[in-house]
């Protein structure tokens, strides 16, 4: 099955084209599941697995995956669905995922194929679910729905890491705001991502918005140009902080946003973050390209804040001189 994959980092164009490719598989039954390609090393037939005392539920145990331990996670019961029966691992697959600066294994019943689509194909799943639900995303392939998985989601909770600042950082940076009233816009498809975020900017006491993708958050910054423009209020630049953004997101991704920001006139001037739970060189190479500013991998909350504070001191410096 690892040929299946073969060719992944050869489409790293894809990305700064505000195009993605989903791997599509099933977990029980026959509805579609997928993952952005991005986020997978390969897709293997289920190894032998050891069990794993006290580990969360999900965790299934570890793996040994060419000389590396793995743990292993029953994606089914992460999802709430009915757990792999242990006796039918070895029927199973294993698609082996790296983000968030981890490697790990995700169990599920079947891999379909691989479909190339837009991120604008992609819609963000129902207001109604926000925040309690798995999925990052909904499409269509094969004639039928497919719902993208938060796999950032259930590493978290499986694994109980915390993205939040350290006590040590907010002892440091108690007055890092100096009384001014900063804003800062977000966008991140992942509800845990959001959440992350938004924990980072209130502990350090500016003020923010989070929305769920790079076409919201164009929207909500072309508006504040509009009214600008109109004399109504200020030119954006003076009341943008900075704008923070993942790359991989439903209907516009952040190389797409970031192009538009550059291209308008009314907001080419704003300080860009790109953020992504993707490794690889390529992140670095697109970020330049597209003109942001800084590119941080997920989640550091202290270098994340270590930006931030950075771009504060050099906007306040710019104010003195």
């Amino acid at each position: 099955m690892s040929s299946f994959l073969t060719g992944v980092d050869q489409r790293t164009s894809l990305v700064g084209m505000n195009r993605m490719e989903l791997l599509l598989f099933t977990i029980k039954g026959k509805q579609l599941f997928g993952i952005n390609v991005f986020k997978v090393r390969e897709v293997i037939r289920t190894p032998a697995i050891s069990p794993v005392p006290k580990s969360d539920s999900r965790i299934v145990g570890v793996a040994d995956i060419r000389g590396k331990t793995m743990p292993m996670i029953d994606l089914a019961k992460a999802l709430d669905f009915e757990a792999i029966d242990p006796g039918n691992y070895s029927k199973s697959l294993t698609i082996v995922t790296e983000f968030n600066s981890s490697v790990q294994g995700f169990l599920v019943e079947d891999v379909d194929r691989i479909v190339h689509l837009r991120w604008e194909d992609i819609l963000a799943p129902p207001a109604s679910l926000m925040g309690v639900n798995y999925l990052t995303g909904i499409t269509r392939a094969q004639n039928q729905i497919v719902e993208i998985v938060d796999v950032e989601k259930v590493l978290v909770e499986v694994s109980g890491t915390s993205a939040d600042l350290s006590e040590e950082y907010i002892s440091k940076h108690k007055a890092v705001t100096n009384g001014h009233d900063y804003f800062v816009l977000g966008a991140d498809d992942s509800v845990v991502a959001r959440n992350q975020l938004k924990g980072v900017l209130d502990r350090m006491g500016i003020s923010n918005k989070i929305v769920t993708n790079g076409k919201l958050a164009l929207d909500f910054l072309k508006k504040w140009a509009d009214e600008a423009d109109k004399g109504i209020a200020d030119k954006v630049s003076s009341r943008v902080l900075m704008v923070i953004s993942d790359i991989e997101m439903p209907e516009m991704d952040g190389y797409t946003l970031t192009t538009s920001i550059r291209k308008d006139d009314r907001l080419k001037d704003l300080y860009v973050i790109l953020n992504s739970s993707l490794s690889g060189g390529f992140n670095d190479t697109l970020t330049e390209k597209v003109g942001a500013n800084v590119f941080l991998s997920k989640w550091h909350s202290d270098e994340l804040a270590e930006t931030i504070v950075a771009r504060i001191e050099e906007v306040e410096s710019a104010v003195i001189a």
